[in-house]
């Protein structure tokens, strides 16, 4: 089946359930007969996972500039070695977080400054944006609570005070305001398999 390549991302606070439902989607895209790529960010090939490391352990502590720094280092190399020729080849791409969490995570989260963050993501991104974005939409705190009986120990960010994850939702939110068409917002307050249906349908509408 031939296709044009689509950039699909799956954005949300921690505990929203992402990699679950990304899992789901590559399924049932690959069903379909698509040709479909997972990624991550941070992420995606051996540089890129060297520095994922970095930034998500809770040994290390980051000042804010180096953190962006890092983020963005990571998706410079993520966007040029894994998406941009698996989307030149035509597959469909879905990515757990992209420019979307920078914003909310270190903007809003971390209160660097947003048009800095927004010029810096294009560089880094070489002008990509995702063509559809599902946020996954929960209240911190139960997010939190989920991380910690799937996982049983959180990383560095995971460890941050309730208040920063409540400024990384109201990013989020505050951003599908912003993009209504590509950012769509869905509560996480249903069974997986409700929301799995929820994105499938409006999936199905984006690509036929």
């Amino acid at each position: 089946m031939s296709q044009p390549g689509l950039f699909i991302t799956l954005e949300g606070p921690d505990g929203s359930g992402k990699s679950t439902q990304a899992l789901l989607l590559i399924r049932f895209l690959k069903k379909a007969g698509f040709k479909v790529l997972l990624t991550r960010e941070p992420g995606g090939d051996r540089v890129a996972e060297s520095i994922r490391r970095l930034l998500l352990s809770p040994h290390n502590q980051i000042v804010p500039e180096a953190e962006l720094f890092l983020y963005w280092a990571s998706r410079a190399q993520h966007v040029q070695q894994i998406i941009k020729p698996a989307l030149a080849q035509g597959q469909l791409v879905v990515g757990e977080r992209f420019s979307d969490a920078t914003v909310a995570y270190q903007g809003y989260g971390r209160g660097v400054d947003l048009g800095l963050i927004k010029k810096m993501n294009r560089l880094a991104a070489g002008g990509l944006t995702p063509d559809l974005t599902f946020l996954l939409d929960i209240p911190p705190a139960r997010g939190l609570k989920k991380v910690l009986e799937a996982k049983g120990v959180k990383d560095r960010f995971e460890l941050e005070k309730l208040s920063f994850h409540k400024r990384v939702r109201q990013g989020y939110l505050a951003l599908a305001e912003q993009e209504p068409r590509r950012i769509i917002k869905i509560s996480v307050n249903h069974t997986i398999d409700h929301i799995h249906q929820q994105i499938l349908l409006i999936i199905k509408k984006k690509i036929g």
